[in-house]
């Protein structure tokens, strides 16, 4: 594929472990633009307890999946060239360690908004918002490998 600029170390996120990645021109170019996606959401900035809201967290979480999508569909091929490589990196992170957690909060907020239009009442608040500090906290590693690849972090 991809004439590979240099190669780094990753640990990645949600348990996903550790890669070596020859990092490409195409590479560099498709983590800066997932690198501005993610760093600038609700979805990687603290969301304080009992402040904010909820759905508005989900729905930025669950937009990362269509970015994702976009992002790598216009970088091509070239950032695929085999496991370790971006492209199927990005998927698995999405789809291994975002997916369960939107799929299980998108469920349950629905339930309550089906009696309560009042989030504060969502007797399930404090378990979500603890848990979304533990995603909050991964994809903060993610945007850290991000900036990595992308070469504006060491």
């Amino acid at each position: 594929m991809g004439l590979k600029l240099r190669t780094v170390s990753l640990n990645l996120p949600f348990g996903l472990g550790g890669v070596e990645v020859g990092v490409s021109e195409a590479e560099v170019r498709a983590a800066w633009a997932l690198y501005v996606e993610l760093a600038t959401r609700v979805a990687v900035q603290p969301l304080e307890a009992d402040r904010g809201f909820a759905r508005e967290a989900l729905n930025s979480l669950y937009s990362l999946f269509a970015t994702t999508r976009e992002v790598l569909r216009a970088a091509g091929p070239e950032i695929a060239d085999g496991p370790d490589a971006l492209g199927p990196l990005a998927i698995r992170i999405v789809n291994e360690g975002l997916r369960p957690f939107v799929t299980r909060w998108h469920t349950e907020l629905r339930k309550h908004e089906e009696v309560s239009a009042d989030e504060s009442a969502w007797p399930l608040r404090a378990e979500f918002d603890a848990e979304l500090q533990r995603v909050q906290a991964e994809l903060g590693i993610y945007v850290d490998n991000l900036a990595t690849l992308a070469g504006i972090r060491a």
